[in-house]
């Protein structure tokens, strides 16, 4: 599950910018090999998410981030959800941040063919409705990457 929600909030989030999180979060997989944010505070505004990395990126790797998340906004990919077996989405996505006593059913998200995290949050039905994404500030400290990122006016 994403952001806040494992600790039983369930507040309105901005769906845009809830699921340019899957994206940031599946780019940073796959750019560093980490784990999914585990700590995400995500706003209309502004958001932040936690990455654990060995060594801090380089400000290209972080541009190249922000140029990989609005190449997969802009490719317009079919945001959706689907039920299933707690067995059958650990096919597809990391369950390890879900809480021991989950239900045997869980809400799969993907964002086309590039992302599937259970989540039960508020997203876009396309990628189409993000805006640019837009890294603000980042800094580095004790293993810990923190991104700031915002949605720009489109």
């Amino acid at each position: 599950m994403e952001s806040n929600q494992l600790n039983g909030h369930n507040k309105m989030e901005y769906p845009p910018m809830h699921t340019a999180e899957h994206i940031l979060n599946r780019t940073m997989v796959q750019m560093f090999g980490c784990p999914r944010s585990r700590n995400a505070h995500i706003e209309r505004k502004k958001s932040k998410c936690d990455y654990l990395l060995a060594e801090a990126p380089t400000d290209a790797q972080l541009a190249e981030v922000e140029r990989r998340v609005n190449e997969v906004i802009d490719r317009h990919l079919p945001v959706t959800c689907d039920f299933m077996s707690f067995a059958e989405a650990a096919k597809y996505a990391d369950m390890s941040k879900l809480p021991e006593h989950v239900s045997d059913t869980v809400r799969m998200v993907r964002v086309g063919d590039y992302d599937a995290c259970a989540c039960i949050g508020q997203h876009v039905q396309n990628t189409s409705e993000i805006s640019r994404f837009k890294l603000l500030t980042h800094d580095y400290a004790d293993g810990r990457l923190r991104l700031r990122f915002k949605l720009e006016a489109s």
